[in-house]
């Protein structure tokens, strides 16, 4: 039996069992390769005593991170995102010349490239060589390691102790929770702060956000699961930030627990939120499965419509969430021809499990389908702008999450 990776309970209830999936990130290169395709449980558990919601089965970082397919840069709304955050964070935060921004996981350079601009000392932290190959390409100093306790502590012995630390969308990836976020706090100077963005599970389990579990994805976070697990290590909440980003997230900011700076009102506000939701009561967890389903044969009656009536569908966005989707879905090259993504890395590759081939999206224009199914639907608004012009033969863009859309 499994432990919570929070408070140690025996972890017996279950959330959402999505059967065997292959690893969202690892797009294999031919169909021979995809024969070896390894694929692993993705079965998701909710904690009785803690509530935190997370995947008892653990695939090693190594195998996940090493080489990675995901690069942060290629959406231009999560950039604009990180420039305004560097921008906020410098002013309230009085970051100047001689202050140090560390950002655990950094990808390519997103965020911390915002911040070289505005003339502020950094250090990115970021397991995948590749990835950190471009950032540091780009100015972006960095590290290529996992981060934890064993790190901060190397880092700072090396004279890199923090103002502001940041982590966004990395907290859910670390199967280790309490070496993570104490090495959170030993990077920080006695007045720094620590940012953390992760999508909010209450939005989650609004939305039926079920395409964002994959095994990269360890925990699936609340703030009344998290806060424990910051206070067993020395740090205080003392503001929560609700955004937009990734379906609805928050960004939980936190200092030393000798920090006597004063709570601010979004502390309180998202705790009750999270308190009328029902995330303290089990029921609001067990509910979960059937909107899955649900979402799944809508999705599968609108493939099936689409096939008898002889209309192509193409998706756009070879991103994680697409996979655990068209996989849970049994999406096949039959019904959705091809996947378009901005990413050269991922372009003439396939999506693990299901193989449909990942092409430039020039490919839209060459087909004219009569879909658009937009798989990472965050994303939407930033897609149909970029593809506009495909109306112009009548092409119609789909979400299908939490229920097939078909948009005006």
């Amino acid at each position: 039996m499994s432990a919570c990776r929070g408070c140690g309970a025996p972890l017996t209830t279950t959330f959402l069992d999505l059967g065997e999936m292959p690893l969202a990130n690892a797009y294999p290169r031919s169909l021979t390769e995809a024969e070896t395709e390894s694929r692993f449980p993705l079965h998701v558990f909710v904690c009785d005593k803690c509530f935190l919601v997370q995947l008892a089965h653990e695939v090693t970082p190594d195998d996940i991170f090493s080489d990675y397919a995901y690069f942060s840069s290629y959406s231009d709304t999560w950039v604009e995102h990180a420039r305004q955050f560097a921008a906020e964070a410098k002013e309230r935060f009085g970051l100047g010349s001689d202050s140090l921004v560390v950002e655990v996981a950094s990808n390519d350079g997103y965020l911390l490239r915002q911040f070289v601009a505005l003339g502020v000392p950094v250090l990115g932290v970021e397991p995948a060589k590749n990835v950190a190959e471009v950032a540091i390409a780009a100015g972006v100093r960095t590290e290529v390691r996992f981060f934890g306790a064993q790190t901060a502590t190397d880092l700072v012995d090396a004279g890199a102790r923090a103002d502001l630390v940041v982590g966004n969308n990395v907290t859910a990836h670390v199967p280790d929770l309490h070496d993570f976020v104490e090495g959170l706090g030993r990077m920080l100077r006695p007045d720094g702060v620590v940012s953390l963005e992760f999508p909010h599970l209450l939005r989650f389990l609004a939305g039926v956000q079920f395409d964002t579990i994959y095994h990269e994805h360890f925990s699936y976070l609340s703030l009344l699961a998290l806060e424990p697990v910051l206070q067993a290590h020395g740090l205080r909440v003392f503001d929560v930030e609700e955004l937009a980003t990734h379906g609805g997230s928050i960004r939980v900011l936190a200092v030393l627990a000798g920090d006597d700076r004063p709570d601010e009102d979004g502390v309180a506000r998202v705790r009750a939120a999270e308190r009328e939701a029902g995330l303290d009561d089990l029921a609001a967890y067990t509910s979960f499965a059937p909107l899955v389903e649900r979402c799944r044969t809508s999705l599968r009656s609108f493939l099936d419509t689409a096939g008898v009536d002889g209309r192509s569908i193409v998706a756009y966005g070879a991103a994680a969430k697409g996979v655990t989707f068209l996989n849970y879905c049994g999406v096949t090259t039959g019904e959705i021809a091809y996947v378009v993504d901005r990413s050269t890395e991922k372009q003439g590759r396939l999506i693990p499990g299901a193989h449909l081939p990942i092409l430039d999206p020039s490919e839209i224009w060459k087909t004219r389908p009569d879909y658009v199914l937009i798989l990472p639907w965050n994303l939407r608004d930033e897609i149909v702008t970029q593809l506009a012009e495909v109306r112009s033969w009548g092409c119609r863009f789909v979400t299908a999450v939490p229920e097939v859309e078909i948009l005006p």
